[in-house]
């Protein structure tokens, strides 16, 4: 994941001055764009946009020391007019473009480059499962995308599910994890901030053929899963082991990400407030 990472970054490099379809940069990391902004955020601690964003503004300053115009570099990276462009600078940078020019002030953003680091010490438990074709049967609706705290869409979605559609995930129910599973899918292709929404789904897995109208279906194919449990305060613990998925085990390991929607299930502790056991699960296969 690290080479197809950084294959990105030189990708990048090499566009500053174009439009760059955004949507094409998982493909080109080989994984769905859910994963790859995932992947993307908890490895370099910001969007992919504003990466984007400050590597042009940071060669725009340095084209404007160059000698460049202010309208010159403006509609060299893109901008569609010079006051656009001069706000967007003045807001990243402090500076407004002509007191580059006139007093050679100036902020630099370098290129990103992704390495393996050992911190030391840090441990996470995780198993690989093998599982035959099942289905995601549930309740769905679009979500605003949200990294941390509690999604209080999903939460508004959980009490929608009516008793109907809860006994009919009971029957279904007929393969482990016999869980309620969150599914997250089908982002938007448009990731320029996490703004964007995503469909989730509350439901279960499945082998059964036939489920009603009044749940939704995703059709899974048999493949591998990583599997990593977690134990602590929920939301936080589960988010954090996302976290480290992500942006320790993924680019360490033998494995790499399948275009297929990972799940996860929490079971809340009753005797701790706010305390639960969670499981991710996350689908790969080796390199």
């Amino acid at each position: 994941m690290l080479k197809e990472l950084n294959q990105v970054m030189d990708y990048i490099e090499t566009h500053l001055t174009e439009e760059i379809a955004l949507e094409s940069l998982s493909e080109y990391a080989g994984v769905s764009d859910y994963h790859f902004r995932k992947v993307f955020f908890y490895l370099a601690g910001m969007r992919l946009s504003e990466y984007i964003r400050n590597r042009r503004l940071s060669e725009a300053g340095m084209d404007l020391l160059l000698g460049e115009t202010v309208t010159e570099v403006a509609f060299k990276y893109a901008y569609q007019s010079v006051d656009g462009f001069t706000r967007a600078f003045k807001e990243w940078s402090g500076f407004l473009p002509s007191e580059v020019k006139q007093n050679g002030a100036g902020k630099t953003f370098r290129k990103l480059s992704f390495v393996i680091t050992v911190n030391g010490g840090n441990s996470m438990e995780f198993r690989i499962e093998k599982k035959p074709a099942f289905c995601f049967a549930g309740v769905s609706k679009r979500v605003p995308m949200q990294f941390e705290g509690v999604n209080n869409e999903i939460v508004k979605l959980a009490q929608s599910i009516t008793a109907k559609q809860r006994e009919e995930m009971h029957t279904l129910h007929n393969i482990d994890p016999k869980e309620i599973v969150n599914v997250s899918y089908d982002a938007d292709e448009n990731f320029l901030k996490e703004e964007g929404y995503l469909t989730h789904m509350i439901g279960v897995l499945t082998t059964e053929k036939h489920v009603s109208d009044q749940l939704d279906k995703i059709q899974v194919e048999p493949c591998t899963w990583a599997v990593f449990p977690t134990e602590g305060p929920f939301p936080f613990s589960l988010q954090n082991t996302m976290a480290g998925v992500y942006s320790e085990w993924l680019p360490s390991s033998n494995y790499e990400l399948l275009t297929v929607p990972s799940f996860s299930f929490t079971r809340m502790d009753p005797e701790k407030k706010e305390y639960a056991y969670s499981e991710v699960w996350i689908p790969v296969r080796e390199k």
